[in-house]
Parts: structure tokens; C-alpha cells; sequence
């Protein structure tokens, strides 16, 4: 059996700029073990698969390690290969996911996800985070990930985090983030339980960043840039208990897996 796949490089207006996500479109499920597989072997921070449901699409995604309960950029990549790829046509598409339904629409030359807001709480950083991080934060919050607040960009770019003291924390992941100096602000994401140590750029961490910086800096249309080494840049918006985001994606790679028969 011969599955289908694009690799696409999702916040990203060129090749090799923003978070790459394999997306394989199903006619029904497979085993989990085998999506998982696949995962393995793509070795990407995320890989997704979709399947018709009525008139939408049920989502999952899955990294190297583990399926997740939210993944933005592949989401994003995903509406890119219906959209692209597969003549959808619609001027929005429904995924349902453990997330919920997401919502994703046409914007200017990109889409525009609909994702639920995550709810923070103001946390007493963990010895382990400080220690990982090599320096002491003004801020930490919890939500679904350690979200870590420092007084600069600069700061946030020197950052060389201890992976292995990460692993350590209980969420998911940590994210770091700072006011910017071209957007309103910036970040970097840390997810080493889940065998990511840096993902590019990632569209569920902005479900945490885009409520904080928007009660933060009173305005709720925030542009944003996440300074991995690829970087990419998020266009945001906050509306009640919801985050708009917004961004462009690029081909990078059409392929075909040859999946064993049993």
C-alpha cells in the first residue's frame, strides 16, 4: 500500500524558514501504531493525518514520541494540502480534534486558525526551570507548557538551555518570550519529553503567548516572530476565549510511503 505525503514548511514565506510538518490524508484510520510510526521514521516535530467526517475533517497529531492534544503549525499545513493539493474548496474547513473543532479560513495569501485561548497561572519557577534555563526569569506562568517571561529579546536569543534538566519539569514543554524589537514579541519553545528540544515555530505555544501579551500590552492584535534557528513569524489575534493566528506556508517536498502489508 502506497500512502501519500507532503512536507510543508508552515509560517514560512521560502523553503527552510518556519516549522516543517509531514501531513498524510487518510481515506480512513490506521492503526495508531503504524501513525506512529510514521511519526518515527518522518522525524519531524509533528506529523498529521486527517480523515473526512461528514463535511469536515477529524485532525491528529503525532511527534516522534507521542500523539499531542494540539499542534498549530500542522494544523496550519494541513488546510494548506486540502487547500492546495486536494481542491477544497470552502472558504473555511472544520477540523475536530482533541482540541475541540478548529476553525481554519482563508487570509490574504496564507489561513487563519481559530484555537481556544489557554487559561495561565503565575507559578514559583521550579529549581529545575531556573537551573535548565541558566538564568533567573521575571516572570513564569503556567499553562499547558512553563511559559517564562524575560525582560528582553536579547535575552531570549542567548538563552542555551540544559535539554536533559528540562526533561525534569512536569508539562509538556517550557516557552520563553520577551517584548521584541521589530514585533510585539518573541519567543522559543522547549518540548524535549517529546523528543523536540527546539521546535521551530509553534502555533499551540502562541495559544499561551498571544492572552498574555495581549492583557500585557492592552491591545489584542499582536505580531509575533519565534527565533529558533529557522524562525517564523505568527500574526495574532485575541477575542474573548479564543486566538486567531495567522501565517503563510511553502511546499517543500511531495512523497509517497510504502506502507508494509501484513
Amino acid at each position: 500500500m502506497k500512502l501519500k505525503m507532503f512536507q510543508v514548511d508552515a509560517f514560512a514565506n521560502h523553503v527552510f524558514e518556519g516549522n516543517p510538518a509531514a501531513v498524510c490524508p487518510l481515506e480512513a484510520w490506521l492503526d495508531d501504531s503504524l501513525l506512529q510510526a510514521i511519526a518515527e521514521e518522518n522525524n519531524l516535530s509533528e506529523t498529521a493525518f486527517f480523515v473526512p467526517m461528514g463535511n469536515a475533517y477529524e485532525l491528529r497529531w503525532f511527534t516522534p514520541a507521542d500523539e499531542v492534544d494540539l499542534c498549530g503549525h500542522a494544523t496550519l499545513a494541513a488546510a494548506h494540502v486540502l487547500y492546495t493539493h486536494l481542491h477544497y474548496t470552502k472558504q473555511e474547513v472544520v477540523f475536530h480534534t482533541r482540541s475541540g473543532p478548529l476553525t481554519v479560513t482563508r487570509s490574504g495569501t496564507g489561513f487563519c486558525m481559530d484555537f481556544p485561548a489557554a487559561s495561565l497561572i503565575n507559578t514559583e519557577a521550579p529549581s529545575a526551570l531556573v537551573s535548565a534555563l541558566g538564568k533567573a526569569p521575571k516572570e513564569v506562568l503556567s499553562g499547558f507548557d512553563y511559559l517564562v517571561v524575560f525582560d528582553s529579546e536579547e535575552e531570549i536569543k542567548s538563552l542555551k538551555p540544559d535539554f536533559e534538566k528540562l526533561k525534569e519539569l512536569g508539562l509538556r514543554g517550557v516557552v520563553v518570550t520577551a517584548p521584541g524589537q521589530e514585533v510585539d514579541f518573541v519567543s522559543r519553545c522547549f518540548f524535549p519529553k517529546l523528543r523536540v528540544n527546539e521546535d521551530p515555530v509553534t502555533g499551540s505555544a502562541h495559544c499561551e503567548l498571544a492572552p498574555y501579551w495581549a492583557s500585557r500590552l492592552g491591545r489584542n492584535k499582536l505580531s509575533a516572530r519565534q527565533l529558533s534557528k529557522r524562525s517564523g513569524s505568527v500574526e495574532c489575534e485575541v477575542k474573548d476565549n479564543r486566538v486567531f493566528l495567522s501565517g503563510n506556508n511553502v511546499d517543500y517536498m511531495t512523497a509517497e510511503i510504502n506502507i508494509p502489508q501484513n
